[in-house]
């Protein structure tokens, strides 16, 4: 039987994964969960050769607030707060992407706060924070001289990054509710549009019901034995599906067929593939490389422009809701 997967990966050096492994022990370590950050900055600000790292946290009312730095001024943790879309770390929440400058102070986006001791730095990267496809907080590393970012650093900030939205989600440094969106916090009744399976009214309690998958393990022991359970997985997929399309009720074709097809071509992208290596080079398991990807897809559709397909993706994301009904009155 031939290999349906994509090639095997490129090999590339240690230091993401050494970073990663460092961040995953710190996460695991005893104290509160703002001291875990104070850590963090440090450790990725030495990893990554830059006199600055800072953490910020996405708080109500659509505001990042500076909750951990090492080499700006401590005083403004916790004082320093930029709205999404405000300055480049704004700029990053609002896109969702990744932003490496040479200079940033001649970035049209560039706010400076006076609070922070910001002035002398002049190059920075920085990421966003992403979980479930939403943008809850922005990590930044900053040098006081020009400097070319490479792929690789961005790689190995975007995958720390990605580890760090446990701790943030965690609910030890915000409460969950604030990053919910904003029906989900408004004191007005939220609407949740479910499946009607019989006409009639329906009262009870309202149940989400989508099924979510937790992945236990982040941080990859071995990327070889990862590199190979992502390509197996890839393969198993790709029977799957052909199964599916030699199957008789298909053979006719019609739009059930035409789905599968287009499934079929999205699941067979070389590019979707190398992503999730690239992830798993830079220290992931094959299981959160994939989730740190569909983050990163789910982030880039709920910005596109087109009504349509922007309103298809908000029904997507939006949980179903059954009510275990109480008294039914039929129409």
């Amino acid at each position: 039987m031939a290999d349906r997967s994509p090639s095997a990966p490129r090999a590339k050096g240690p230091a993401p994964r050494r970073l990663l492994a460092r961040v995953r022990d710190l996460m695991a370590a005893s104290g509160s969960a703002e001291q875990r950050l104070d850590r963090i900055v440090e450790i990725v600000a030495a990893d990554l050769v830059a006199e600055v790292c800072s953490i910020y946290v996405r708080r109500a009312g659509d505001l990042l607030e500076l909750f951990a730095t090492r080499g700006l001024k401590m005083s403004s943790v916790h004082n320093t707060r930029l709205r999404i879309g405000e300055g480049i770390v704004g700029d990053i929440a609002a896109s969702a992407r990744p932003f490496a400058l040479a200079d940033a102070r001649v970035h049209p986006n560039f706010a400076y706060r006076p609070e922070t001791g910001e002035e002398e730095f002049r190059s920075m990267m920085g990421v966003p924070i992403l979980r479930n496809g939403q943008v809850i907080g922005v990590m930044a590393v900053q040098n006081r001289t020009r400097r070319n970012y490479d792929e690789e650093e961005v790689e190995s900030l975007q995958t720390v990054a990605m580890v760090l939205a446990e701790l943030v989600a965690g609910g030890e440094l915000i409460d969950p509710k604030e990053l919910l969106s904003a029906d989900g916090i408004a004191l007005k009744p939220l609407r949740l549009e479910g499946l009607r399976l019989n006409g009639g009214i329906g009262i009870g309690q309202a149940v989400l019901h989508r099924p979510k998958f937790r992945i236990e393990r982040l941080v990859a022991e071995d990327a070889a034995i990862e590199h190979d359970r992502l390509r197996r997985a890839f393969a198993e997929m790709h029977g799957a599906i052909d199964d599916m399309m030699t199957s008789e009720s298909l053979q006719n074709g019609g739009e059930h067929r035409d789905i599968l097809e287009t499934y079929s071509m999205i699941a067979r992208d070389p590019g979707w593939f190398q992503k999730m290596d690239e992830a798993i080079d830079a220290g992931l398991t094959a299981e959160a490389a994939v989730q740190r990807v569909l983050d990163d897809i789910r982030a880039r559709m709920a910005l596109v422009s087109d009504p349509y397909l922007r309103e298809r993706f908000r029904r997507y994301r939006q949980p179903t809701a059954r009510a275990p009904c109480r008294r039914c009155r039929p129409r």
